[in-house]
């Protein structure tokens, strides 16, 4: 992708950002919020790194894991093969998976490229900072990943690498 159409990307992730944000509404007071994210954020669109786009719709109707990562993020590095493992156990239960990559495409593809994935990885670029800020993430700090249940509400947050017993929490949680 040249410049110009990074820069446009950019753009309207910002802007699907702040809309997927003013969608959101409450479903239950209290400590433990829950949202429910609404069409604006199911309407946002990613860049792949092997080129052509990911529509957040095409990963409705099933639980998805959310992971904001970077190439530099230490932390993220070493959390992708836990989640690659759990996309590869329970992708048949209906699980979906994204790696959203605050990042340039270039160290992504060359990080891809070392170690692949199974899951969808996304080119939300530094503007996907304002994505996580909107799902939870004030500081916008990574890795941070987020657990939407089939029915498009925001189940979980984690701030921080991911622990194998976070993952076997969210699977168990998601046939309860």
């Amino acid at each position: 992708m040249n410049r110009r159409g990074w820069m446009m990307t950019t753009a309207a992730i910002a802007a699907g950002a702040t809309g997927a944000g003013v969608s959101w509404h409450k479903t239950q007071p209290g400590d433990s919020e829950v949202v429910e994210l609404g069409a604006d954020f199911w309407s946002l669109r990613f860049e792949q790194p092997g080129g052509g786009e990911l529509a957040l719709d095409s990963l409705r109707g099933g639980p998805l894991l959310l992971n904001f990562w970077a190439t530099w993020c230490a932390p993220c590095i070493k959390e992708m093969p836990l989640i690659d493992g759990f996309h590869r156990a329970q992708q048949p239960k209906g699980w979906r998976v994204l790696g959203l990559a605050i990042d340039s495409p270039t160290p992504v593809r060359e990080f891809l490229s070392k170690r692949p994935v199974g899951f969808p990885i996304g080119l939300a670029g530094l503007s996907g900072t304002d994505l996580s800020r909107v799902l939870g993430n004030p500081a916008g700090s990574l890795p941070f990943t987020v657990i939407v249940g089939r029915t498009g509400r925001v189940l979980d947050r984690k701030l921080g690498a991911i622990r194998p017993e976070d993952l076997t929490r969210w699977a168990q949680e998601s046939e309860a």
